[in-house]
């Protein structure tokens, strides 16, 4: 267990209180799929980012308890959404909820999440806070939209697809950590640093996941293999590989994304490792956490602050 997991143990067992106790429906379908996913683990990275953040700004009260929960809702929100989008069929080692109770439960569910986590804002919040979360949910919904329009396409550059999960993946991460500034009253650079924490923190683990999608191991990333490739996804490995491999290497990977060939995966695995494109993005995955470290060195020194720095540490090394 890594050292800020052990941290937030406790912490994690009331957030996932406030989520339970949020999701409350007299819909039993909701009830049944919000309890699977809520039960269905997960990291919980983007809350413990609201915690730590908050805490290491100064915050001393219970609310950042309730903002935690709604980052997860999001964030669950737009899983649900991404595993019918992509025919998903396994995420954390278990069914995702479109294959266990279909795509027409898991979308509604989804908004049902959004709509929830907006009452809680409403109800709880500032108009600051509104502000961040609801602009932090239209970037990922650009994101989205971006990331379809390019499935298939393998001319896809480096910058761009930067771009992209800047949007789909680490938005929320930004948005997580500057929440917990805001809450902290923390003065407008250390806000900014942290939100440009979260930002590095969250292209860094896309990037990490990028990796693992060619070379993790099912069991301890709890999804299968080759998901990216099955579903015509460029993702840095593939677009450093057509770069730098040979004519045949990048023939090879623009067929099998241009047609989504999952039985191309072995082929494709070989030429990422032999041009050295998983190392190259797991070496671009450290420079962000580097640059994540870099963003908050002048926070006061804190249990918080150095459980942060832990984040981007793991960050940078994970293997699930």
């Amino acid at each position: 267990m890594e050292p800020f997991t052990a941290v937030l143990t406790a912490d994690r067992v009331e957030v996932d209180r406030v989520l339970r106790a949020s999701l409350g429906s007299d819909v039993p379908l909701i009830k049944q799929i919000a309890e699977y996913i809520i039960g269905g683990g997960g990291k919980r990275l983007r809350p413990a980012l609201v915690l730590l953040a908050a805490r290491a700004c100064g915050y001393q009260g219970q609310m950042h308890y309730t903002f935690a929960a709604v980052v997860e809702m999001i964030h669950t929100a737009t899983l649900l959404h991404d595993d019918v989008v992509d025919e998903s069929e396994l995420r954390r080692g278990l069914a995702t909820a479109n294959a266990k109770f279909g795509n027409a439960a898991s979308v509604l569910v989804g908004d049902f999440l959004y709509s929830r986590a907006f009452q809680l804002m409403v109800g709880a919040g500032t108009m600051r806070i509104l502000e961040i979360l609801s602009n932090a949910t239209n970037v990922i919904a650009e994101g989205e939209v971006l990331q379809l329009m390019k499935s298939g396409d393998p001319a896809l550059d480096e910058a761009t697809y930067l771009g992209v999960i800047r949007r789909k993946t680490a938005k929320l991460f930004e948005a997580a950590a500057q929440l917990g500034a805001v809450l902290g009253g923390a003065p407008p650079e250390h806000e900014d640093a942290l939100a440009r924490y979260g930002m590095h923190l969250g292209t860094a683990f896309q990037l990490v996941d990028d990796v693992l999608d060619y070379s993790g191991d099912l069991a301890a990333i709890g999804k299968n293999l080759g998901d990216d490739l099955a579903e015509g996804k460029m993702t840095l490995p593939l677009i450093r590989a057509i770069a730098v491999g040979t004519p045949d290497d990048a023939a090879l990977i623009r067929d099998a994304v241009t047609r989504g060939r999952l039985t191309e995966f072995a082929p494709v695995a070989d030429v990422l490792a032999r041009t050295g494109a998983l190392d190259y993005t797991r070496a671009c995955a450290e420079r962000e956490c580097d640059a994540a470290t870099a963003c908050v060195a002048g926070l006061p020194d804190s249990p918080d602050k150095r459980n942060l720095l832990e984040l981007a540490a793991f960050a940078a090394r994970r293997t699930y």
